[in-house]
């Protein structure tokens, strides 16, 4: 059904939802690898969303592997069926997108391997020789990896889409690049930005729905709305659902994994 909604051109994939769809949208945080509190999040969205009629959709934001233990777990789930009445769509963030490229050989990918890619590694069944490091020309440790990581979850990172836009809401991984028409966002900076757009917010008319840059707490405005809440740190996880133009947050907050 949402393929429908897909919208062509470069790049990644790119969805245009109808503002009257969905009667409720959960948009949900970085989890990075923490497999438990996002059964756990998921679980409160449920539990909210059962006192709202009609369909409802839950909006991952990106970043599920690295930093966290159980990144390999966490993919099994989002590859699975949403929960009963709703419907998910997963973005790609800037480690998912960073992880593909290390598997795929390109250089950009080596980036991962010092921010959390040995915690992927280790959710896959890979492990350092003993005392190894982790180092861009390991090509041995790459294939290891590549070999270990099955088909259906590279070909799941490889189709996530960069930019979901439901009336005048947008969401995204990072952000967007403040002032630029919609249409013109980059998937890089879809995917990385960060200091320009927390600083000057879009710079258009719509709320932007994100994560990327951690924070203590959850920024809820009229221009943007922050969810990345360091869960691999804090074992805090948040949601946000947009219901009737209102936002509201649900938190999980326990332990880390």
């Amino acid at each position: 059904m949402l393929d429908q909604w897909r919208v062509s051109g470069p790049g990644m994939p790119r969805y245009v939802l109808p503002s009257n769809h969905y009667s409720a949208v959960y948009a949900v945080g970085d989890v990075h690898g923490c497999h438990q509190a996002l059964l756990e999040i998921e679980a409160q969205i449920v539990q909210d969303g059962d006192g709202i009629d009609g369909p409802k959709l839950i909006i991952m934001l990106g970043d599920y592997v690295d930093r966290g233990p159980q990144s390999s777990a966490v993919l099994y789930h989002l590859m699975a069926s949403p929960p009963h009445g709703f419907d998910r769509i997963c973005l790609r963030g800037n480690h998912d997108d960073a992880l593909l490229d290390y598997i795929n050989g390109d250089p950009a990918g080596d980036w991962c391997l010092e921010h959390g890619a040995l915690e992927t590694m280790r959710s896959y069944g890979v492990e350092l020789e003993q005392g190894a490091a982790l180092r861009a020309s390991d090509f041995s440790l790459r294939q290891r990896f590549r070999d270990m990581v099955p088909e259906s979850h590279r070909g799941f990172l490889d189709a996530l889409p960069s930019m979901v836009t439901i009336g005048p809401d947008v969401f995204v991984h990072a952000g967007i690049r403040p002032g630029r028409p919609l249409l013109d966002q980059t998937d890089e900076d879809l995917l990385w930005i960060r200091q320009s757009f927390i600083e000057m917010g879009p710079g258009l008319p719509c709320r932007v729905f994100h994560g990327h840059t951690p924070m203590r707490q959850a920024h809820v405005s009229a221009q943007r709305v922050s969810l990345d809440t360091h869960c691999y740190r804090t074992g805090r996880l948040t949601a946000a659902r947009l219901y009737a133009g209102e936002v509201d947050l649900i938190e999980r907050v326990g332990d880390v994994a």
